[in-house]
């Protein structure tokens, strides 16, 4: 592997990640960083989305018109995307189920038509792969970092919500035990008034 292709996986993974840099396509990163698989395989849907455009785009780069570049772009993106879809229906179908409408919406994800754009229009296909698979590994890593955040503060919700569910519960069995021995209390006097 030539320093020049090290470079573009390096810059993917760290230097110019799009969710860390940019802050682009942050709502799947967000959303599906619920569990490891989630964040798992929602990178690796990226990854080989980005890593084919990103060619398609380079090899094509010559014969697509300035005017209709972008349509184009999102064009290769969704066919990508809609054969990843159908790859995860057959062979991974509960995963399919748990990332919903997000492998979909990877149509969408302003950092792959950035890449587009920006990287793999400009460079040779050998470059280009190398960038798609950098980037993607590095939204992947992205993911699996905020994957370990979620549970870190899940835990801590869950335990700071399992707190003050029991105070709650605490304070309504003491309200209903006063409400019950007021109430007896009004039987009471009730009873030996008549």
């Amino acid at each position: 592997m030539g320093p020049a292709i090290s470079q573009h996986l390096r810059s993917g993974i760290w230097d110019d990640n799009p969710g860390l840099v940019q802050l682009l396509g942050l709502c799947p990163l967000l959303a599906v960083t619920t569990t490891f698989v989630n964040g798992l395989g929602l990178g690796i849907a990226t990854i080989g989305v980005l890593a084919c455009s990103n060619v398609l785009v380079s090899a094509t780069r010559r014969f697509i018109q300035s005017e209709i570049r972008i349509p184009i772009y999102v064009l290769i993106i969704a066919s990508l995307v809609t054969c990843t879809e159908l790859l995860f229906k057959a062979w991974f179908p509960d995963l399919d189920r748990s990332l919903g409408i997000f492998i979909p919406l990877i149509v969408t994800n302003c950092a792959i038509v950035a890449r587009a754009e920006v990287f793999a229009s400009r460079n040779p296909v050998l470059a280009s792969l190398a960038d798609g698979i950098g980037m993607g590994a590095g939204f992947t890593l992205l993911l699996q970092r905020l994957d370990q955040l979620h549970r870190r503060r899940g835990i801590r919700a869950r335990l700071t919500r399992g707190a003050a569910v029991s105070v709650v519960s605490q304070h309504r069995e003491h309200h209903q035990q006063d409400h019950q021995g007021h109430a007896g209390k009004q039987r009471r006097v009730a009873h030996q008034a008549h």
